[in-house]
C-alpha cells in the first residue's frame, strides 16, 4: 500500500514551532489553486510503513548480490562516518576557498591517489556518474582534436563486448559509432580493428577487463593501433575493481579514464545514487578538463584550465561520494587496494569452476571479477531460461546476477561474486544454482512460477515496459 493511501485528514507526525518573523505571502495570482497532496500520517505510522518497505528490498547488507559489472559489495561503515562529520557535511559550495581548505584537501588527495592507481596525470571530479564520466571523456578527445584542427575524425570505435553505455555515450559527444567484433576468444578482434583504424577515427571506447570478464591480452597491441592511426584511447573504468592496484590503464596506453567510485572503491550504489564519476586523463588532455581542480600546497585553490571544455556539473561534483571513497582507499593503502582485486578475482573463478561441470560458460577459461553462464543449452534441453533460473534465485535469498548481456552471448548470465563474500557464502550460493540446475530437469514448471516466496510475485514484464503507470492518480 502507498503512503498516499495510507493517509488520514488531520494526523500528523511534526509540531512547528510559531513564525518569529512576519509571513509574507504571494500575491493570490501566484498561489497553488489545489492544496498540495501531502500524506498525512503519525510519526509511529510513518515509521512502520518505511521500515515495512526496507523489509521488502534486498541489498548487499541482506544477502548475496553478484549483479555482473556493477559490483555491489560492502560499504564500509568507516566510510559513512568520515562523510558525516560536520566538517564535510555543513559547509555551502559558496563559500571562499579560505575556509574550506580542508575539503579542498580532500579533492587534492584523492586526485593524487586516483592517479597513482590509474596512471593518469590529471583528474577531475564534476562527473555524477559513470555514463557522465563517458560523455566527458569523449568531450576531452574531441576538444584535442579540434583545439589541433583535426577536424575529419569523426568515428569512434566500440568492441562488443563494451558497456551499452559507451556507444550511447560516443554518439551524444556528436560521433559515429563503429562496433569492432570480437573474436573467438572473447576479445578484441585485431584484424577488424586494423581495418576500421583509419584517418578518420577520433578514438576507441574499451572496457577491459571486457564485458565478459576476461583481460584482453592484446592490450597494448590495440592501444598502439590507435594511436598509430592518430586516435586517443578511452578506458571504461567500471571494471577496474578486477585490477586496482596491480595493473594501470595509463600503462596500457589509454589516455582517458572514466572511475566508478560508486562501485570500485566501494561508496553507496543503487537507488538512484549518488554516485560520482571521476574523469583522469594524461597530460595531453588536461588542458581542456573541466574547471574546479584543485592547486596549492599552503594555500589551495580551484583552477580552470586554459582550454577547458566548460562546467558539467554544478560546482564540484557529489563531494561526499569523494570522501567516502579516500577513506575507502586510505584505510586499504598500498597493500590492501590490489588485494581487494585478487580477492575479488578469485572469487569469481572459485564460483566459476564449481559450476561449470553443469552450467555453459561462455568463455572457459581464467576470468578476471566476473563471469558469463549461457544458459541456451539449457533452455533447449529444458525450457528453463536465464531468467527462469534468475528469478528461481530471489526465493533463495540471492538476487540475481545480471541478465541477457552481454549481448554476445545467449541467454547469459554475469556473476560477480566481489571480493567482500567469504568461501561459506560463495558455497552456499553454488549449491543454490546447482539446485535449481537439478530442478530445471525435473520440475521446469516450478522454475517458470518462481518466486512465489517474496513480497512481489512474477510479474508481466512486457506488460509493465509497454504500459508503465508512472504516477500516481488522486482522486480529487
Amino acid at each position: 500500500m502507498l503512503i498516499f493511501e495510507k493517509s488520514r485528514p488531520g494526523r500528523g507526525a511534526l509540531l512547528i514551532p510559531e513564525c518569529e518573523v512576519p509571513v509574507t505571502l504571494p500575491e493570490d495570482k501566484d498561489l497553488r489553486q489545489t492544496s498540495l497532496h501531502l500524506p498525512e500520517m503519525t510519526e509511529g505510522e510513518l515509521s512502520r510503513h518505511y521500515t515495512e518497505l526496507a523489509k521488502k528490498s534486498h541489498g548487499v547488507n541482506d544477502g548475496f548480490y553478484p549483479l555482473g559489472s556493477c559490483t555491489m559489495k560492502y560499504n564500509p561503515k568507516v566510510d559513512e562516518d568520515m562523510a558525516a562529520l560536520p566538517g564535510f557535511t555543513q559547509i555551502h559550495p559558496l563559500q571562499p576557498e579560505h575556509t574550506v581548505q580542508g575539503c579542498l584537501e580532500v579533492l587534492q588527495t584523492a586526485e593524487k591517489l586516483l592517479c597513482e592507481i590509474t596512471g593518469m596525470d590529471h583528474m577531475t571530479f564534476q562527473p555524477a556518474a559513470g555514463a557522465h564520466g563517458e560523455f566527458v571523456g569523449l568531450l576531452l578527445i574531441k576538444a584535442y582534436h579540434t583545439h589541433r584542427g583535426d577536424t575529419k575524425r569523426t568515428k569512434i570505435l566500440v568492441p562488443d563486448s563494451a558497456h551499452g553505455t559507451n556507444p550511447a555515450s560516443a554518439a551524444m559527444a556528436g560521433y559515429s559509432v563503429v562496433s569492432i567484433p570480437s573474436g573467438a576468444d572473447g576479445c578484441v578482434d585485431l584484424e577488424k580493428l586494423r581495418a576500421a583504424a583509419g584517418d578518420d577515427v577520433a578514438g576507441l571506447m574499451l572496457t577491459n577487463p571486457n564485458t565478459v570478464g576476461l583481460f584482453d591480452k592484446n592490450i597494448l597491441e590495440i592501444t598502439s593501433i590507435v594511436h598509430e592511426c592518430g586516435g586517443l584511447c578511452y578506458y571504461d573504468g567500471a571494471n577496474l575493481n578486477a585490477v586496482m592496484g596491480t595493473v594501470r590503464p595509463g600503462d596500457m596506453g589509454f589516455d582517458v579514464i572514466h572511475l566508478n567510485l560508486h562501485k570500485t572503491f566501494s561508496t553507496p550504489h543503487g537507488g538512484g545514487g549518488p554516485g560520482s564519476g571521476p574523469v583522469g586523463c594524461k597530460s595531453c588532455l588536461s588542458e581542456f578538463l573541466p574547471s574546479c581542480l584543485v592547486e596549492g600546497e599552503e594555500k589551495k585553490t580551484f583552477v580552470k584550465p586554459e582550454h577547458s571544455i566548460g562546467e558539467i556539473k554544478e560546482f564540484y561534483g557529489n563531494f561526499l561520494v569523494v570522501v567516502r571513497a579516500l577513506t575507502y582507499i586510505l584505510t586499504l593503502g598500498r597493500e590492501g587496494i590490489p588485494e581487494a582485486s585478487q580477492n575479488a578475482v578469485l572469487n569469481a573463478n572459485y564460483m566459476m569452476n564449481k559450476l561449470k561441470d553443469l552450467y555453459t560458460m561462455a568463455y572457459d577459461e581464467v576470468c578476471m571479477h566476473e563471469f558469463v553462464m549461457s544458459l541456451s543449452d539449457l533452455k533447449k534441453a529444458t525450457g528453463v531460461s536465464a531468467m527462469d533460473i534468475a528469478k528461481g534465485l530471489l526465493d533463495n535469498g540471492i538476487h540475481p546476477p545480471t541478465m541477457y548481456f552481454p549481448l554476445v552471448v545467449g541467454e547469459a548470465l554475469m556473476v560477480e561474486p566481489t571480493e567482500t563474500e567469504s568461501k561459506e557464502t560463495l558455497d552456499e550460493a553454488v549449491a543454490v544454482f546447482r539446485e535449481l540446475y537439478e530442478r530445471a530437469q525435473t520440475d521446469a514448471e516450478s522454475l517458470h512460477q518462481a518466486p512465489v516466496t517474496t513480497p512481489v510475485t512474477r510479474l508481466d514484464e512486457v506488460g509493465a515496459a509497454r504500459h508503465p503507470v508512472l504516477r500516481y492518480v488522486f482522486e480529487s
